[in-house]
């Protein structure tokens, strides 16, 4: 916490909610300046090294770049999305019941309501939890400095501040006692932005042409249609969509599958819908399936490698 609040006095950053979980961590920034690579540069860095200094160990702390998604904050309501997000890591677990499987099978309405004991539990861990916002939101503890509750809490209306915090705290336990929504991850636009389809035409301007060798740009062009996909597939394949599209197992209806998910960047639900009706486990099935397919065959794996040229260039 102290090497973050260095990090916001070198940059200038504001930050909207954070938590401290046992193997990563959540921000969310705002970078007034551009200067978030730098910033992650010093901040990841100098942490490490004050880490291993202080358990006489060495060598790297953090797996790989950290993921950056810009966040719409433009009032519509995708940054509080983002703050609640962080705020609720620490009752996703499967002790509370709140891990992506109980909270699937929520969302399913396979499991009953949740038992008085276990929501009291969780509104507990969520309280008293140190590393989070959270407490400073709703008035528990006094924000630190660098902390921006401002611009969330004002969206539950404009009365005093101990009415904006209590308004968030009701917002935010609603869902833990009625169940989490789906990950806002999943509302992730081309896998880059979370925010609404205006932002995603702004960024993808901003980008533009010119940094199409970049990963991140090209994830960032429009998304071929899973028509297209469709299309592309049959080339390969050399029969028509319906011809192998109710055979189970087959790699033609698979790769469509697989490319929707990675070259499209469709949900599993939309993907399913669009290829006949299958469901959402059928389709992860057929995806995992593929891939282990492509890991072990050289010749499917330079159909993809085909198949997403073909997609690129249109």
């Amino acid at each position: 916490m102290k090497t973050l609040a260095e990090a916001c006095a070198k940059t200038g950053w504001q930050v909207h909610a954070y938590c401290l979980m046992k193997t990563h961590f959540h921000l969310v920034l705002e970078t007034p300046r551009p200067n978030l690579v730098p910033g992650m540069k010093w901040l990841l860095g100098t942490y490490t090294i004050r880490f291993n200094r202080r358990h006489k160990t060495f060598g790297h702390l953090f797996s790989g770049r950290y993921k950056a998604l810009p966040v719409d904050g433009s009032g519509n309501g995708y940054l509080r999305t983002a703050c609640d997000y962080v705020h609720l890591n620490p009752v996703r677990t499967v002790a509370l019941g709140l891990s992506k499987t109980d909270q699937k099978a929520d969302r399913l309405g396979v499991r009953g309501e949740p038992q008085k004991e276990m929501v009291t539990r969780r509104l507990e861990q969520l309280r008293s939890y140190r590393w989070s916002s959270y407490r400073a939101y709703v008035g528990l503890e006094k924000p630190s400095g660098w902390l921006e509750c401002g611009s969330v809490l004002e969206l539950n209306g404009k009365g005093k501040k101990p009415e904006q915090q209590r308004a968030y705290q009701r917002y935010v336990e609603e869902a833990v006692r009625e169940g989490l929504e789906e990950s806002p991850l999943e509302e992730v636009k081309g896998q880059l932005v979370l925010g609404s389809r205006q932002m995603l035409e702004k960024v993808r301007k901003l980008v533009g042409r010119k940094s199409r060798e970049q990963p991140s740009a090209r994830a960032l062009m429009r998304r071929p249609s899973f028509e297209r996909i469709k299309a592309v597939v049959e080339e390969l394949r050399g029969q028509k969509w319906e011809e192998f599209v109710e055979r189970y197992g087959d790699w033609g209806r698979d790769l469509a599958l697989y490319l929707g998910k990675g070259v499209g960047a469709m949900r599993l639900k939309e993907l399913g819908e669009k290829a006949g009706g299958a469901d959402y486990a059928a389709v992860s099935g057929a995806i995992k399936r593929f891939e282990r397919r492509v890991r072990d065959d050289k010749k499917l794996g330079r159909l993809v490698e085909r198949a997403k040229r073909k997609l690129d260039n249109n």
